[in-house]
C-alpha cells in the first residue's frame, strides 16, 4: 500500500517561501493526480493544489499566483512551492493522490503525518 511522507515544512515570516516535498513509499506517484490538502486549526482540510500525470495544474483561488506544484516522475516526487506566504497559510500540509469525478476530487490513500507550516505576521 503506498505510503506518503510530506516534508519541507517550518516558521516563516509573512513574505517568505518555503518548499513542501510530497514522496511515495510501496508506490509511484507517476501515474497519478496528486494534490496538496491543507488543515488551519479549526477548519476543515481543504485542496489547494492538484498536478495531472501529464503536468496539468489547478489551484485553489487562495494560493493561485503564489504557489506553484510541481513533479518529478523519475524521483517519484510532488512539489508545493509556495511564495509570498501569509499567515492565514498557517496549517499542516498534506499530499494525496487524487481521483477526479467530474468537478470534485477525492483523496484516495490514507493520510500521512503532514508537514506544518506557520506564518508569523
Amino acid at each position: 500500500q503506498v505510503q506518503l511522507v510530506e516534508s519541507g515544512g517550518g516558521l516563516v515570516q509573512a513574505g517568505g517561501s518555503l518548499r513542501l516535498s510530497c514522496a511515495a513509499s510501496g508506490s509511484t506517484l507517476s501515474t497519478n493526480r496528486v494534490g496538496w490538502y491543507r488543515q488551519a486549526p479549526g477548519k476543515p482540510r481543504e485542496l489547494v493544489a492538484h498536478i495531472g500525470s501529464g503536468g496539468s495544474t489547478n489551484y485553489a483561488d487562495s494560493v493561485k499566483g503564489r504557489f506553484t506544484i510541481s513533479r518529478d516522475n523519475d524521483k517519484s516526487t510532488v512539489y508545493l512551492q509556495m511564495n509570498s506566504l501569509k499567515p492565514e497559510d498557517t496549517a499542516v500540509y498534506y499530499c494525496n493522490i487524487v481521483y477526479a469525478s467530474g468537478s470534485s476530487y477525492y483523496a484516495v490513500v490514507s493520510w500521512g503525518q503532514g508537514t506544518r507550516v506557520t506564518v508569523s505576521s
